[in-house]
Order: C-alpha cells, then sequence, then structure tokens
C-alpha cells in the first residue's frame, strides 16, 4: 500500500475498515491529497488518524484544522489521550500549546494566517517538516463568516503538503475536488453515501407518532394522511408527549431540535419532572454536577434548569454558559443526559451522538426572515441519529408544526444535500497581506483561483454557449449583406413605408370627408326636387356618377329612395347616403318630366336597368364633372402622395431586390450586435468579479493612506495584522491615537464597541458607560462617517461597528468584577456576555503583535486581556 514508509491500516486499527475508509487511506498513501465526503457518523475521522499515523511514521508533522475553537479543544483533549499530550498542540488565537508538537490542532483561521507569512507554493519556517493538513468539516466552505477562510487556505497551502478535507456529503462533491486539483495537485474523491448505522424516518403529531416512509423508504408512508398545515396549533404534539414515548419506545438519549433559545428552556421546564434515569445513573450524574459546582461555586444557579439537569434533561444552545455546555457535552456523551434540547449548533461537528434526533420544525427564523432548513441543514441534525457500535438503526422524528406537516417531512426525508457555494469574497486583510508578499498579477492569480471563480467559469458556459450562437448568427447576417449599400436600401424603404403610410391616410381623410358631405347632404337630398344634378357613389354605386333625379319612392325609414339616370344611361335605386354631391345652383333638368322608369326596375337600393334611346339624349346632356374637393387636408395629403410618388420612382435604391428584408436582416444583425455587447459585458463581470472587488478594496486602502502604488505604509501594515468583520476601521481606530490615554478597563470597553454587532432591542446593562471611553468613541464617530462614505463609493459592504450599550460590561470586567455580580447588572444571557467578552479578547490579543502602534496601547491591551482572562470567560481545556 504505497511506499515503505506508509503504514499498513491493519496494523492500525484492530477491527475492519468501511471501503470508502480503505478506499482513502490507498489514495493518502500514494502520496496524494483526498476529499472524503461520507455522512455524518460514518467514521471519516479514521481516515484522519490514518493520516496523523503515516505522517508520524514518515518522522514529520500533521495539522488538524477546524472551524470552530470548541471542535479544536475537543480534538485537542481526544488527540491527547489517543496519542499522548507531548505529541500533541494546540492554536486558537488566544491558546498557544505545544506549538512544535508532531501534531497540532488549530482554527482553519490559525493556518490561513500561518501561509499568509509564507510565499505560495513555498514551506516556511511554520511549516518545515509538515506532511500534511487534515481540514475536518471541510462543508464550512458554505458557512458566509468562514468560508473565505477555507478557500484561502487550499489555495495557499504549499503543493508538498498532502490536503485531507473531511466532509458531509455535498451535491458537488466533484466540482470541490476538481477544484482542489487545479489549485493544489492531484487530488481524488471518496464519496460514500452509507451509513453504519441507518435511519428510520418517523412523523408526529398530537395523534402520536408514526413510520413516516414506505417499507421500501421511496415515498410516504401510505397510511400516513399528507394533509395540509393549518396554519394553527392544531395537530402539534406536546413536547411531554414525545419525550415520554421516546422513553417508552426506549430510543433515549435524543437531541430534540428547537431553532430558539426560548424554546429550549421552556421545553426543560415542560418536563422538568420527569425522572428519565436509573437510580445508579442518577447517583452518578449527581455525583458530577456536584462536583463541578464545587469547582465553579459561582455557577451554581438553583431553579427549574439544575433540577431538570439532574434528572438526566437539559438545555444547550448559545445562551448557556461555556463551562456548563462542555459539561453537559461530558454528560450526554457518557449517556447520562437522556435529553438534550438543542438549537442548530450542536449540529455543527461537536461529538454528541444519540440514539434519536427529534426536529420540532422544518423552518427557522433568520436575520433575513423566516425561512425553510436547508436539506444540508437537515440532513445535519439528523445525522446525529445513530451512535456507532451502539445502535442498529437510527431514528429521525420531525412533529407537526402550523405550516409543516407530513408532505414537508417526506420530502426533506428524501432530499439530496446541497451543492457547495463558495461565499469568497476578499477582505482589507487579504488585500494587504497579499500585496506584503505578492506582484498585483500574482495576486490577480491567487484571487482567480477560488472556487467561487471555479464555479462561476462553469455556470458561465451556458452564457459562453450564446455568445457562440450569436457570434454565429451574425456571420451569416454579414454574409447575407456582403456588397449591398444598406444605407441606400434603408433609405429607400424608409421612402416606402412613408407612401405606404400617405395612401393610407389619404383614405382615411377621403373617407371621412365624405362622411361629412354626406351628412351635410342628406337634408339637402331630402328636399331636392325631381330634375336636380348630383353625383352618385356609395354602397350602391361603386364609382363617382354623375346623374340626375328622376322620382322619389317610399323607403325603409325616414328617408326616400331615389331614382336616378346616370351620365352612362343606366337607370339607379339609391339611398340619400349614395349622394356625394349635389349642384343645385344649376338649373333643373325639365325633360325629366317626361320621364318614367322601367316597368321592371324594382324599388330597391341596388337596382339598376339600361335606358333607352330616349333616355340617352337625355343622358348626354348631363354635365360630366368630378366630385367637388372635399377639404385642404385632403387636397394637401393628395399632394404629399404625388411627391412621394416621385420620390420612389426618382431613388436609386428601387433597382433593389426586396430591399424591406434587407432591412430587417439589417436590424437584425444590429440587434444581434446589441446582444453580443450584453453577453460579453456580463461575462467579463462574472468571471472577475472578485478581482474586481479587489481593485475596489485597493483604491479604498489607497484614500485610507494604507497603501503607497501597491505597498503597505506602516499604517497599512497594522491593518494586515488584525482579524475582524473590518479590518480596516479597527486598525484606523486603533492607530488614530483616541483609544491611547484609555485604562486597560476601558480600553477594553472601548475595543468591544468597536467589534459588538447590534445588540437585540431589548438589551440592557444598568452600569454607566465611562466618561473616558464616551469621549474616545465619540472621537472615532467623525472617522466612522468617513468610512461609511467611502465604502458607499466603492460598494464596500463590510460592517462599521460603534455599538456601546453594552460594553460597560466589559469595562467592569476587566476592572475585576465577580461573575455573579456582573449578571446581576444585565439581562443578557451568560452564553452571550461570555461571547462578547471572548470577542473583546480576541481583539485584545492581537493588539500587541500589530506593527506600528503606540507601545503604550500594546501594554495596556496586555492588562486588559490577562485581567479578562478568568473563569468562565478563559477557554476551557480541561480532560
Amino acid at each position: 500500500m504505497g511506499d515503505v514508509l506508509t503504514p499498513d491500516p491493519s496494523e492500525l486499527f484492530p477491527f475492519a475498515l468501511d471501503d470508502f475508509q480503505l478506499q482513502a487511506m490507498t489514495v493518502l498513501a500514494q502520496g496524494h491529497s483526498v476529499v472524503v465526503c461520507a455522512p455524518t457518523g460514518s467514521g471519516k475521522t479514521l481516515v484522519a488518524e490514518y493520516a496523523i499515523h503515516r505522517a508520524l511514521y514518515r518522522g514529520e508533522r500533521v495539522f488538524y484544522t477546524t472551524p470552530l475553537k470548541a471542535l479544536s479543544n475537543q480534538k485537542f483533549r481526544d488527540f491527547r489521550q489517543q496519542f499522548g499530550a507531548e505529541m500533541v498542540g494546540l492554536l486558537t488565537g488566544d491558546v498557544n500549546i505545544n506549538r512544535d508538537a508532531p501534531i497540532v490542532v488549530m482554527t482553519t483561521e490559525i493556518f490561513r494566517n500561518m501561509l499568509y507569512g509564507t510565499p505560495i507554493g513555498e514551506v516556511g519556517t511554520s511549516l518545515a517538516g509538515l506532511n500534511a493538513v487534515i481540514l475536518d468539516e471541510c462543508h464550512y466552505m458554505n458557512d458566509p463568516q468562514r468560508g473565505t477562510v477555507w478557500e484561502e487556505t487550499i489555495i495557499y497551502c504549499p503543493q508538498a503538503v498532502q490536503l485531507v478535507a473531511l466532509s458531509a456529503t455535498v451535491a458537488n462533491s466533484t466540482d470541490l475536488t476538481r477544484w482542489i486539483a487545479q489549485v493544489h495537485g492531484p487530488t481524488e474523491l471518496i464519496y460514500s453515501d452509507f451509513r453504519p448505522v441507518p435511519l428510520q424516518y418517523f412523523f408526529g403529531n398530537d395523534k402520536g407518532i408514526f413510520p413516516l416512509l414506505n417499507e421500501t423508504q421511496t415515498g410516504p408512508n401510505p397510511r400516513l394522511k399528507l394533509r395540509r398545515p393549518t396554519g394553527d396549533r392544531q395537530g402539534i404534539p406536546d413536547i411531554r408527549m414525545v419525550v415520554e414515548t421516546l422513553r417508552e419506545w426506549d430510543l433515549l438519549p435524543a437531541i430534540y431540535f428547537i431553532f430558539s433559545r426560548r424554546g429550549c428552556d421552556q421545553a426543560v421546564q415542560t418536563v422538568r419532572d420527569l425522572d428519565l434515569l436509573t437510580p445508579g445513573e442518577s447517583e452518578t450524574l449527581r455525583q458530577q454536577v456536584d462536583d463541578f459546582l464545587a469547582r465553579n461555586p459561582e455557577l451554581y444557579q438553583p431553579g427549574a434548569m439544575l433540577d431538570a439537569l439532574y434528572r438526566g434533561i437539559a438545555a444547550h444552545h448559545a445562551g448557556v454558559l461555556p463551562p456548563w455546555k462542555a459539561l453537559i457535552e461530558t454528560l450526554f456523551q457518557q449517556g447520562l443526559i437522556r435529553v438534550v434540547f438543542a438549537t442548530e449548533t450542536l449540529a455543527a461537528g461537536i461529538n454528541m451522538p444519540a440514539r434519536t434526533t427529534v426536529i420540532a420544525s422544518l423552518s427557522k427564523r433568520t436575520d433575513r426572515g423566516h425561512r425553510l432548513l436547508f436539506p444540508s441543514e437537515f440532513l445535519q441534525m439528523a445525522g446525529r441519529a445513530g451512535r456507532r457500535g451502539m445502535d442498529d438503526q437510527g431514528y429521525v422524528i420531525i412533529l407537526q408544526t402550523p405550516f409543516e406537516g407530513a408532505r414537508e417531512a417526506v420530502r426533506f426525508a428524501l432530499a439530496q444535500p446541497d451543492p457547495l457555494e463558495s461565499k469568497f469574497t476578499p477582505s482589507y486583510g487579504m488585500v494587504l497581506n497579499l500585496l506584503q508578499m505578492h506582484t498585483l498579477e500574482e495576486t490577480k492569480a491567487l484571487i482567480q483561483s477560488s472556487f467561487g471563480q471555479f464555479l462561476s467559469l462553469r455556470s458561465l458556459q451556458p452564457l459562453q454557449e450564446k455568445l457562440a450562437q450569436l457570434n454565429a448568427q451574425k456571420a451569416q447576417l454579414v454574409q447575407e449583406l456582403q456588397g449591398v449599400d444598406v444605407t441606400q436600401a434603408a433609405a429607400y424603404e424608409k421612402l416606402r413605408q412613408q407612401h405606404k403610410e400617405a395612401r393610407r391616410l389619404l383614405k382615411i381623410l377621403e373617407e371621412q370627408a365624405r362622411e361629412t358631405r354626406a351628412k351635410q347632404l342628406s337634408l339637402a337630398v331630402n328636399f331636392a326636387i325631381t330634375g336636380t344634378l348630383l353625383i352618385m357613389q356609395g354602397k350602391h354605386v361603386p364609382h363617382p356618377t354623375p346623374a340626375v333625379l328622376v322620382s322619389r319612392v317610399a323607403g325603409g325609414g325616414q328617408f326616400p329612395y331615389l331614382i336616378c339616370l346616370g351620365r352612362d344611361n343606366r337607370w339607379y335605386v339609391v339611398t340619400t347616403h349614395d349622394v356625394i354631391d349635389l349642384h343645385a345652383e344649376l338649373p333643373r333638368m325639365t325633360a325629366v318630366d317626361d320621364l318614367t322608369p322601367p316597368g321592371d326596375l324594382q324599388p330597391k337600393p341596388g337596382q339598376h336597368r339600361q335606358g333607352n334611346e330616349k333616355t340617352a339624349r337625355l343622358a348626354q346632356q348631363i354635365p360630366d364633372f368630378a366630385p367637388l374637393d372635399m377639404t385642404p387636408e385632403v387636397q394637401s395629403q393628395r399632394q404629399q402622395v404625388v411627391w412621394l410618388e416621385t420620390q420612389l420612382a426618382e431613388h436609386p435604391g428601387r433597382f433593389l431586390q426586396k430591399s424591406g428584408a434587407l432591412v430587417q436582416k439589417q436590424y437584425q444583425l444590429d440587434k444581434i450586435n446589441q446582444q453580443i455587447q450584453n453577453v460579453e459585458q456580463e461575462l467579463r463581470q462574472k468571471s472577475q468579479r472578485h478581482w474586481q472587488d479587489f481593485l475596489s478594496l485597493i483604491d479604498m486602502l489607497k484614500e485610507c493612506d494604507c497603501l503607497s502604488e501597491l505597498t503597505p505604509t506602516d499604517l497599512g501594515q497594522t491593518v494586515a495584522a488584525l482579524r475582524g468583520d473590518n479590518e480596516l476601521w479597527l486598525g484606523l481606530a486603533l492607530a488614530g491615537g483616541a483609544l491611547d490615554a484609555l485604562t486597560p478597563p476601558h480600553l477594553a470597553a472601548a475595543v468591544a464597541a468597536l467589534v459588538m454587532e447590534t445588540p437585540r432591542s431589548d438589551s440592557w446593562t444598568n452600569y454607566p458607560l465611562p466618561a473616558p471611553v464616551e469621549v474616545a468613541l465619540s472621537q472615532l464617530r467623525p472617522l466612522r462617517r468617513k468610512l461609511f462614505q467611502l465604502q458607499r463609493r466603492y460598494q464596500i459592504g463590510f460592517p462599521l461597528w460603534l455599538e456601546p450599550d453594552l460594553v460597560p460590561l466589559v469595562e467592569r470586567w476587566a476592572a475585576g468584577v465577580s461573575w455573579q455580580e456582573l449578571c446581576q447588572h444585565t439581562n443578557l444571557d451568560g452564553g452571550d456576555i461570555v461571547r462578547l467578552l471572548r470577542r473583546t479578547m480576541d481583539v485584545l490579543s492581537q493588539i500587541p503583535h500589530a506593527p506600528h502602534l503606540a507601545q503604550g496601547l500594546k501594554t495596556r491591551a496586555r492588562t486588559a486581556l490577562q485581567a479578562m482572562n478568568r473563569f468562565p470567560v478563559e477557554e476551557g481545556l480541561e480532560d
């Protein structure tokens, strides 16, 4: 299996390995990198352990990176027990233990920071002897906050170092593997959807808990009614009923996912009087909890939560103090906590397998509103069910809610995982760190090596195909128009269309004039006497015909029918509407008095008969006059038509065949050219999106004197050494002098204001904001306004925190108040207080290592950090 410096897996692991594990180990033995995609709990960690053994076997080192400090701490404890304390180190930013050990556990961000100081493709001092890097929970590339760090790590890592990427199943694992192979080196995908402990899905409502899927696990249980939820609480199961059913069916221990802290705490209250432990288990748990409280008396809080804990029931969420969380996790792993009500953060890598997971809802509230879970979120939680080596089957119970029922539960149970999406986002720190080590061209190559760029180029394929089609259509039209004076054709076609429109308008004007004249004549015709000369044209006489009125007969309405003799010696029966002109000014023809219409001429409009010799002599006496010109508008339009006909007859374009078709082709060509321009612009934007963002950050940094041309200034070097949501804001605030005179507690409070997100509106502390801190923050506000304006100009969206409301808590903690007193002066949960303090400590720990800051500021930052780094805020690493 590979070279002689590779251990045999059968000698390392005294049990049968799964096929995917053996395949991954074979890839590593061949010296290649590997991506291992397998379900949660399937044993991916064994591949990592093999990589560790292989590195040690060769006398080399291995880094184990995780996305979370808590996960790093857990792996550190596990590996010390497995390999020995002297063999394992830990680096998590504020913790530095045995950093030169053969096995070093660290957050992915720490490893990325190491790589910033190493020329790309080379092995720096800190990476000497490094054989492999294990990227645990690699699907965290989907995380908006941490995804960029993962991509940078893979891009910057020297190719001589093997990568072992461990990921939950994702839809595009092949894309991930191809990308790593492209930017790092030979990489193979080992994919397995096999679960060593299969899952069985159930659905719970107020009637009980029932199998969700059919016997083949391919569709809904036919006995289950897939009703649409009604939007009210009808059908929602009682938490107590669910827990009691789990106990009766021997489905404990269970993780019960509820997507709110309050919901978790209320659930504990609901079932706090249920005894889920045997007397022996209860005694063991009580002993451990009492020992914990004896070591940490300041954490003692009598009440329902502690009572429930003694009965094997607990809550686990961001509001719980980290020491309590660690204890709960330990007790759960020992099987002494039988039900833990948890938010979905528990699903993120912490080793807490259960027999059953209960998912109380398939939707959750987020910063962007209420939404359904993503399939991968659901699968991550469901995957916690089933303990390898302990359970033959894992159980997942999905509960009815007002908005999700069995139909939605089936869809999630059968869903495939989501694809990984790149969250790569250039930052101020990235720009400055890369430009310290690389030219602009080298930096561009690195930015365009991102997974996001890789996916973008793949997604651009339809656009590229569309561009090829448009260019082919363009070539065809250009060929068809070759040798044609399109301008001349267009001018002739325009003239032709003008003539067509002029004739159409003339017809309308003539019709309108006739209608107007007919209305004027209708009364006059009604009173016209026989012998009156007139002109006929209308429905019953198609062409203008001079005539003489011979007689009237009764009509079908109020107007009579007219019997006329036309100049063409024909008799006509017409209506008054068929008379378009009347010449009452001329003498009447008296000869008609002796005329009698033919006997067979029926008195119906439209009837006509040929005259005789007598009428012929009279018809010749009828003047051959044309209709009077109707209106000036008609005359003008007739002149326009004649002029256009002359222009057409003289235009050189009259010799072109199908000028309209030629012009239409030119129009199509112009349209296609515009489409080509639009597609090319879209391709440029999408293919260089990250690089354009990078260039905008460069412009912003130049505006703020952090870059001179493309070289970081002293101020830029300060910013480059910092890590945060907005390193530029942090660096300018620290370097500007406004914080230099603050005492250590006051400095801690000011730093907290710079990094704390906007708190909930109902959060409070009754500690006052110290005046020196208030003054310092007010001095920073003009800078913040300037950065707001500049970021808006360059379309940069990094936050500019300045939140003073809760920072007095930080000042008081840095001044030495006790934990109990601090908690009495705020309504924040303990976990929230710790998170605020740790976030502040993270920046304080960076200040002493940032170049070009005032020495006094660095000293006071160290002092504040030392004062704050005490229980329960300090990172606990006890075995």
